[in-house]
């Protein structure tokens, strides 16, 4: 194997849920109205449910990327920097690599199932990179990858194979389109490609059926990850009726991460805004 199963999940889980109740609960602070509003057609707790499977789905592409670049290094690929400073701004690469003094830059997505005006603006981005890339290390150097990690679904693939056919012309850099298995072909990597498989099955295969929405089922877990979270969020939060009715029930249904809180809070009484925060919620503790 060239990446052990424990490492991939543990590298899989931290990419996915490592802060996710931490991000969870300052967009509840922020905009409460999307969990407690009258005008949602689900109750809060489906609406929490709802935010953290696809906080994961988007995080799921993050944890491929750096999945596979873990790959590439067994593999002896150097990875590159992956942030290209331009005067329009920065443009972020998905994988830089280089190999046999070839660079090899890939614009990696989940799926092909964008919508005209989204692939039109991939398309304009990709060429960006292409661009700076080929001012930085010659045209004829480069190898500029397309590439769809899921070959179910091949929903804009002509269109792409005709832009990319003429930013290979414009530029004289190789560029191709890529689906699934096809890029580790083209790399000479298919191993990477079928442990990959093997790995994402064992991993699904023991994730629990819902997003756990109950903090208060390893307290001690949940308060390392949310007590760092800046007091703005802790003091719209704690203020919101709403969110004290209808939200902290759902995710503090015992109430043993907010006593955490309220100690740690309390720790740091010598910060003005602690002191009011540890005040607010011994407050709520003792209702």
């Amino acid at each position: 194997m060239l990446l052990k199963k424990k490492t991939f999940s543990e590298y899989f889980n931290m990419k996915i849920f490592e802060s996710s109740k931490s991000e969870l609960l300052q967009k509840i602070s922020q905009y409460p109205d999307r969990y407690t509003g009258i005008f949602r057609p689900t109750k809060p707790k489906m609406k929490i449910i709802q935010n953290l499977t696809q906080s994961h789905e988007i995080k799921f592409g993050d944890a491929i990327e750096y999945i596979m670049e873990r790959y590439f290094e067994t593999k002896g690929f150097e990875i590159l920097e992956k942030q290209i400073k331009t005067n329009d701004g920065v443009l972020n690469l998905d994988q830089c690599l280089k190999k046999d003094n070839k660079i090899i830059m890939i614009e990696q997505k989940v799926r092909d199932d964008h919508d005209s005006t989204k692939k039109r603006g991939q398309i304009d981005n990709f060429e960006k990179k292409v661009y700076e890339l080929a001012a930085i290390y010659g045209e004829q150097n480069i190898l500029a990858y397309f590439y769809f990690i899921d070959p179910s679904l091949i929903k804009n693939k002509r269109y792409y194979q005709q832009e990319l056919l003429k930013i290979q012309k414009n530029y004289e850099v190789k560029c191709q389109l890529l689906y699934g298995d096809e890029l580790f072909k083209e790399i000479n990597c298919l191993d990477i490609w079928d442990e990959l498989i093997y790995n994402l099955k064992q991993w699904k295969h023991n994730l629990p059926e819902f997003p756990e929405i109950n903090f208060d089922k390893n307290a001690v877990e949940s308060f390392n990850e949310i007590k760092d979270i800046k007091p703005i969020y802790w003091l719209k939060f704690f203020d919101n009726e709403e969110i004290i009715k209808e939200i902290i029930p759902v995710i503090f249904p015992q109430k043993k991460t907010l006593f955490l809180l309220k100690d740690f809070f309390k720790q740091n009484h010598k910060q003005k805004v602690y002191k009011t925060l540890y005040i607010k919620l011994n407050t709520l503790l003792e209702d």
